[in-house]
């Protein structure tokens, strides 16, 4: 039986694995367009089972029509749930919308809060999304667990846990709080383009040295190639 890794040296390959995936993807970003804070926290909140590229589309018109929490808030359902139709669920991502743009206006002055802990108790809001939030809008260090993260730490051998808040605990251990939010943008990347759920392209994976789960897709490069969406995948 192999010996368990120590904490120091999960520590040191973390660090390793960040640093190869900064220079793959030096062009790593939060993928969904916005301007303000609560135009990412909109845009977080629709993109539950929706891709970023489908959000995208969406919310240029959205927020046209309805650029502050104030006309959120004020808006007609039914107009909501019209323009976001196509994003999926868009009952329930209206009334979220719509509640936590009235509880904006009644306890922040319409202005989205700075605290993860003020930001989970709006309606629709989880640790993810808060964590999305403060760090792309506020620069505010957190690790967001989508299926992405979670999938690839596994596989890292990072964490064998499946919940998202123990795995974004284990990382917050092994990783400087100064790279969480990189750190989430390049696995999101990694995870869009090379290791996929189904079949991860590990023959073109920067990180077959470090990855103890190497080999569980087609390790020739030529047939992993197929596999790699490098173009906007999203």
């Amino acid at each position: 039986m192999a010996r368990a890794e120590s904490l120091k040296a999960k520590r040191e390959r973390a660090e390793r694995i960040n640093a190869v995936l900064a220079t793959t993807f030096p062009d790593a970003r939060c993928e969904l367009d916005f301007e303000n804070p609560l135009q990412l926290l909109v845009a977080t909140v629709l993109s539950a089972q929706c891709t970023d590229k489908r959000v995208n589309m969406v919310t240029p018109n959205l927020f046209a029509k309805y650029p502050d929490a104030q006309s959120l808030a004020s808006a007609a359902r039914i107009d909501i749930e019209d323009v976001i139709k196509s994003t999926g669920f868009y009952r329930n991502k209206a009334a979220s919308i719509q509640g936590l743009a009235a509880t904006l206006l009644e306890k922040y002055d319409g202005e989205v809060p700075q605290a993860l802990e003020e930001l989970v108790k709006l309606p629709g809001v989880g640790r993810k999304t808060a964590n999305v939030v403060l760090g792309n809008a506020f620069g505010v260090p957190g690790i967001t667990v989508d299926t992405h993260v979670g999938r690839i730490s596994r596989r890292l051998g990072l964490t064998k846990n499946t919940d998202p808040v123990k795995v974004e605990f284990d990382l917050m251990k092994i990783f400087d709080d100064s790279e969480w939010t990189m750190l989430n943008h390049r696995l999101i990347f990694l995870g869009r383009r090379i290791c996929h759920s189904r079949k991860p392209a590990c023959g073109v994976c920067p990180l077959e040295e470090l990855c103890p789960s190497f080999g569980e897709g087609p390790t020739d490069p030529i047939a992993a190639a197929k596999l790699a969406k490098m173009e906007d995948p999203s």
